[in-house]
């Protein structure tokens, strides 16, 4: 009998759980995640200086995710669980809330200055804790709450800047970053709840959906009037490579995304995604030579020092519970029933 191990997750089907991941496969998995979506982020930077349609580029990404796992569920790489009517609404209001928060995020940039956008989708951790709190009667320890002070804080000084924005403009930053929260939590609990969808599977029957709404918010947005004039004078096949590439670049890091939220929990993805922000400004300080102030080097020690201190307390956290557990298994076998 084989012993190979598949490279991607492999769906059990819904309601059988597998064993406890171990912290290392989860830190490997966020490790991976970390390095695709850098790896986007600068790649997204320099494709979108020469192709100004967010919306399209988004779309592609989409298109590709769907090319993908076709390819996958076409090698059997995983299969699809039989949904009903209100799963499948679900699952459309979910890729809504992928592509709204998409179109709020590009729209409160108008409105508002990049280091204000930055320092308010910081909170993001803030509203996913809030998210648990209130709707999953969640508890978190003391320290925890205290861990992701300087997580937040730090992304605040680290793009220190000219905080400007409009009324409008601090609506919808806030909302994009509750959004962004709720976003994180549905990823997590559909793929955790009721539904238990592996990540090739959720991306599969959520990509199609999210492309077909990315080109209508092109379509309204006016990107796909602009594309066509775009295509006739400046589209060449080294572009069309490199939005390809891309393209491949996004599947990954969706996949590795999905897969990362459900091994390690949307905090902890949420607390990521901030210490992501923290490492992207590293690299454009090591590779772009970008200027930074003492307050600039404060937060990006704040945020890194909050990171490994969420990390350490978030393991502590799960060594006690695993304590716990243990104790009151071993109670319960030492515990001897009496006889009639």
């Amino acid at each position: 009998m084989s012993s190979e191990v598949p490279i991607l997750p492999v769906h059990s089907g819904p309601g059988t759980d597998g064993p406890q991941d171990s912290l290392r496969v989860k830190y490997q998995w966020l490790a991976v995640y970390f390095f695709f979506n850098l790896a986007l982020t600068i790649y997204n930077k320099a494709v979108l200086g020469n192709f100004p349609f967010p919306y399209i580029l988004t779309g592609i990404h989409t298109l590709c995710g769907t090319i993908g796992c076709l390819y996958f569920y076409m090698k059997g790489a995983f299969t699809l669980t039989s949904l009903s009517d209100r799963e499948n609404v679900t699952l459309f209001m979910f890729s809504l809330l992928y592509t709204i928060n998409i179109a709020i995020s590009n729209v409160s940039l108008n409105l508002v200055t990049v280091p204000f956008h930055q320092i308010v989708r910081a909170m993001t951790p803030f509203f996913t804790v809030i998210i648990y709190v209130i709707g999953y009667r969640k508890v978190y320890s003391t320290m925890t709450y205290v861990s992701l002070i300087p997580v937040v804080a730090g992304v605040g000084f680290a793009t220190a800047g000219d905080y400007y924005f409009t009324p409008m403009g601090f609506i919808l930053t806030l909302l994009g970053a509750f959004l962004a929260a709720l976003k994180t939590v549905a990823t997590n609990r559909v793929q955790t709840g009721r539904l238990r969808l592996s990540p090739l599977e959720l991306l599969f029957r959520m990509s199609p959906l999210a492309f077909a709404q990315c080109l209508i918010y092109a379509y309204f947005t006016g990107e796909a009037a602009s594309l066509r004039d775009y295509w006739h004078s400046s589209m060449t096949s080294n572009m069309m490579f490199k939005l390809l590439l891309n393209g491949a670049i996004a599947f990954g890091l969706n996949v590795v995304s999905f897969t990362a939220n459900k091994k390690t929990g949307a905090l902890t993805m949420t607390v990521a995604a901030n210490v992501k922000q923290i490492l992207t400004i590293v690299l454009a300080i090591m590779f772009f030579h970008l200027a930074v102030t003492p307050m600039n080097a404060i937060g990006i020690i704040l945020t890194l020092t909050g990171g490994a201190w969420y990390a350490k307390v978030e393991l502590e956290n799960k060594q006690r519970n695993t304590s716990t557990a243990a104790s009151h298994q071993q109670k319960d076998k030492d515990t001897v029933p009496l006889k009639a």
